[in-house]
């Protein structure tokens, strides 16, 4: 118990994200729904982390320092606190991938392409600020082997989160067919707060060309996503005119 609570207290800003997501896919997809999403994701997660800091696939080789063992609680040689973050990351970018084609009938396929980019998308902004963890509150909690060409972050990483978010999407919604639930809205404002929760430390830690990036990348994908929403659906083509 006390390294659940020791947990919480080193770590209180993931489970109120956590939290937020519980409740915005309790409204959104129903709790049946949101359990299995968290029941699937979450061991997919860990085992990417952990066969990434055994093997480097599918995040390229890095390793977790172990500074904090002992105050919070870890599966192996992986906080808890890592792989749970990717169920609420998971399901924020499902939500802004249904977000933006507003409630069009779209293949699995391309569900679960649009949310990994996304969920890469905001890895390229939190990635750059973990490795940094020193300078914030978060800690040195691991290290790349070799330091990547993106602010110490190889690209493989970004691949990575790609992938999983797209293995995580396209097994849930083979699990459950019908989950893909019908209001998104709150996932949506939680994707946009873990980014602006980002953001804030990148500009805490003085890290300007990192949030500069990080700004013009969001900004470009906001108005992409908006280009996809205000298009309109496919219509059926219009009938012969009779002769």
């Amino acid at each position: 118990m006390d390294l659940v609570f020791g947990t919480l207290m080193l770590r209180p800003y993931v489970f109120a994200f956590l939290g937020c997501f519980l409740v915005a896919g309790a409204r959104d997809l129903g709790w049946r729904r949101t359990l299995v999403f968290t029941a699937w994701v979450w061991p997919l997660a860990w085992l990417a982390e952990f066969l990434s800091t055994r093997i480097g696939v599918p995040f390229g080789l890095y390793h977790y320092t172990g500074t904090t063992r002992g105050q919070e609680l870890y599966l192996a040689n992986v906080p808890l606190m890592d792989s749970l973050s990717f169920t609420f990351l998971a399901y924020a970018s499902f939500c802004v991938a249904r977000g933006a084609f507003n409630g069009r009938r779209v293949s699995v396929g391309s569900l679960a392409v649009s949310t990994g980019l996304l969920m890469m998308l905001l890895d390229v902004v939190i990635d750059p600020i973990a490795v940094r963890g020193d300078r914030w509150f978060l800690g040195r909690i691991f290290y790349y082997q070799e330091a990547g060409v993106y602010f110490g972050v190889p690209l493989s990483n970004f691949a990575g989160w790609a992938l999983v978010g797209a293995a995580a999407i396209s097994g849930y919604l083979w699990l459950i067919p019908d989950g893909r639930g019908n209001r998104p809205g709150a996932g949506m404002a939680l994707y946009y707060a873990v980014l602006a929760f980002n953001l804030a430390v990148t500009a805490w830690i003085h890290e300007w060309v990192l949030l500069g990036l990080g700004l013009l990348l969001h900004v470009v994908t906001a108005a992409v996503l908006y280009a996809i929403r205000r298009r309109p659906a496919m219509r059926p083509g219009l009938e012969s005119q009779k002769a």
